[in-house]
């Protein structure tokens, strides 16, 4: 089926993330996967070149465009490109931390860290889990009171997306132990000038090598009270308004890694043979890809629905939800079946296949698990009895 999602413009700029990928990325990601770790100064060159902070307004050195295609242009061409650490490194910064300097910093924040940021000067990381509390929001315990000019914070978070890298983390804190859902607060902490402040080690995932993620530690950590990300007591109503993108993120990840996956798969089967025939002309093989095809652009169909509903600002919480846990399963299924095709090759990480299968795996743990998006929807239901 046709798309019509795309203008010229958007098709124009998919050329200049093509030419910043064959420059910038291919030629270094396999590398960046053995380092762990992903140089700094690919960031300042991918925000030169536009691939994010298009959002950023002209006065802090951004574009100011807030068309969510051209991010869903980016996660096309980096997962044909299979670097997966890269996007959802880019992914955390457009769709999780630009979104609360944007919508919750004041003036005076924005002047101090949207240039950096536009500049890919400074990395952000959004830091909400806990050793004990993750899609539960309301389980935060790392605390923050008052004491002066200050916040002073106690508390550990962990699986921190970007956490060894990170300049600027939005933490989540609780600030009225009393006060219920209105009792949690946003601090922004400026990793390199707050006292109290420690990062642990860098987690040893099973996928993802190259994006970092860590455990931080805050011991009588002390926050600038001006570093108060909107009004105290909002933080909860805060992350809750700021999950459609970050879900809508997911779902552009799993489609276009998924779809990506498959067209490399279609091509390895029409160049591999068996029993004096191409892979692709034996029934099982056509009838597999004809269902994951189908399925993807099924799939399709609502994450471009779902993209046109954010630019217009009707996405809502359960759309977003009813997105991401469909697609990241599907994508789950669709990578698993397309490694199984590949046979033994499928298992080697020098096929895009195999390393897809571990460095997709989160998608539908990370952003609220599968089932919580589940419980989301069925809640919905329910209330609209």
């Amino acid at each position: 089926m046709e798309r019509t999602l795309y203008d010229d413009d958007h098709e124009a700029y998919r050329q200049t993330v093509r030419e910043f990928l064959v420059r910038e990325v291919v030629p270094h990601k396999d590398q960046w996967d053995d380092d762990r770790w992903i140089p700094r100064e690919v960031f300042r060159a991918a925000a030169e070149a536009g691939l994010y902070g298009l959002q950023v307004p002209e006065e802090y050195g951004g574009s100011g465009v807030d068309d969510y295609r051209f991010r869903l242009v980016v996660g096309e061409e980096v997962a044909r490109v299979n670097a997966i650490s890269f996007s959802v490194t880019l992914g955390l910064q457009d769709d999780l931390f630009l979104a609360y300097l944007l919508g919750r910093a004041n003036d005076e924040q924005k002047q101090r860290w949207l240039p950096g940021f536009a500049a890919g000067e400074l990395i952000g990381a959004l830091a909400m889990t806990e050793p004990g509390t993750g899609s539960d929001l309301q389980g935060i315990r790392t605390s923050a009171r008052r004491d002066g000019d200050h916040w002073v914070v106690n508390g550990q978070k962990t699986f921190i997306s970007s956490g060894i890298m990170a300049d600027l983390v939005v933490l989540a804190v609780r600030t009225d132990p009393d006060g219920g859902s209105n009792g949690f607060s946003l601090l922004m902490v400026e990793a390199d000038s707050t006292p109290g402040f420690e990062r642990g080690r860098k987690l040893d995932k099973i996928g993802l090598p190259a994006q970092d993620t860590a455990e931080l530690f805050f011991t009588d950590a002390r926050v600038p009270a001006a570093n108060l990300l909107g009004e105290e007591g909002q933080g909860l109503k805060y992350l809750m308004s700021h999950l459609p993108r970050e879900r809508l993120g997911v779902a552009n990840q799993s489609i276009t890694t998924a779809r990506a996956i498959l067209d490399q798969t279609v091509a390895y089967l029409k160049d591999r043979t068996a029993f004096g025939k191409r892979l692709v002309d034996f029934q099982n093989t056509r009838f597999a890809l004809a269902e994951m095809a189908t399925e993807l652009d099924v799939a399709q169909t609502y994450v471009d629905a779902s993209v046109l509903a954010y630019n217009a600002g009707t996405l809502t919480p359960v759309e977003a939800a009813k997105g991401k846990w469909y697609v990241s399963e599907l994508q789950k299924r669709v990578i698993d079946q397309c490694l199984q095709l590949h046979g033994g090759y499928g298992f080697m990480r020098e096929y895009a296949v195999g390393k897809a299968y571990v460095d997709t795996r989160v998608q539908t743990i990370y952003g609220g698990t599968t089932e919580i998006m589940k419980e989301i929807i069925g809640r919905d239901i329910a209330g609209g009895r």
